[in-house]
């Protein structure tokens, strides 16, 4: 690691698996100067069926590890583990954590039909941060809400473009689509590797929202506020460090979809 980089301008990521590489992928846009290490919590993916403390427990513990390892910011970029463990997060740590906020509030806005979608898990449907959106920015809109159950795995296990996988998106976005959606909103970081798929079965007129370049931006701003902005020019291929609690090939495999030159030697497993 480049010495003149200190260890607080280090950006940690974590999600319950690859689906946080979206926000990775605009992160690395906006913020190409500062390491980053970014954990996929793979052994315990997915986040959505499980209860709230114990998705607590992991958050905090993922988060120890990023710190430890250097971390002076870290993005919870993953909706289910914001959903639960946001406040815990911001409570223990005394470093910025950011996380995902289900983007009902720029759908609604643009919302022609004046009818939405949301698809997201379980957990962050059940999550005070999506219902304290939802009063503020839903009011005028019907919202159709769609727990994406299975699709995390679709994304984790490489069967997006997979039969199975096509008619999973189906049942989902379908019925968006029927009620007259002219918006549907990802509220999964793992949902944006679908989005070639959702886009062909939701037709053209229909506008997919990613919250991730918001929560990049986000980061940035803080950055800029706190100092811990680096200005110098790095090699992105040599920015971030990967590590999974589980294998490490399906995090390889999509990190290399984003960014081809990633060295093996930047794989690890989370100890």
């Amino acid at each position: 690691m480049n010495s003149s980089i200190s260890q607080n301008n280090i950006i940690g990521i974590f999600d319950s698996g690859v689906g946080g590489l979206s926000v990775w992928k605009e992160l690395i846009k906006l913020i190409p100067g500062n390491r980053m290490i970014y954990v996929s919590d793979n052994a315990y993916s997915p986040y959505g069926p499980r209860p709230h403390t114990e998705i607590i427990a992991r958050a905090v513990e993922i988060s120890e590890f990023l710190i430890k390892n250097g971390a002076g910011i870290i993005v919870v970029a993953c909706n289910t583990a914001t959903a639960a463990a946001i406040d815990e997060l911001r409570q223990r740590f005394d470093i910025p954590i950011i996380g995902m906020e289900p983007a009902v509030k720029p759908a609604a806005e643009m919302s022609k039909t004046r009818v939405i979608g949301v698809l997201a898990t379980k957990g962050t449907f059940m999550g005070r941060l999506y219902n304290s959106t939802l009063r503020r920015f839903g009011t005028g809109v019907k919202v159709v809400e769609k727990v994406g159950t299975g699709l995390v795995d679709i994304v984790e296990s490489g069967k997006a473009d997979t039969e199975e996988g096509r008619r999973l998106i189906e049942k989902y976005i379908r019925p968006m689509i029927k009620k007259g959606a002219d918006h549907i909103v990802l509220g999964c970081t793992h949902y944006p590797f679908l989005s070639e798929q959702i886009a062909k079965i939701a037709g053209e007129g229909v506008t997919l929202v990613d919250p991730a370049p918001a929560v990049a931006r986000h980061t940035l701003e803080i950055l800029e506020k706190r100092g811990q902005l680096c200005d110098e020019s790095i090699i992105r291929s040599e920015q971030t460090r990967f590590y999974a609690t589980g294998t490490v090939e399906n995090l390889k495999r999509v990190a290399r979809t984003i960014l081809p030159s990633l060295d093996e030697g930047f794989f690890n497993n989370m100890e």
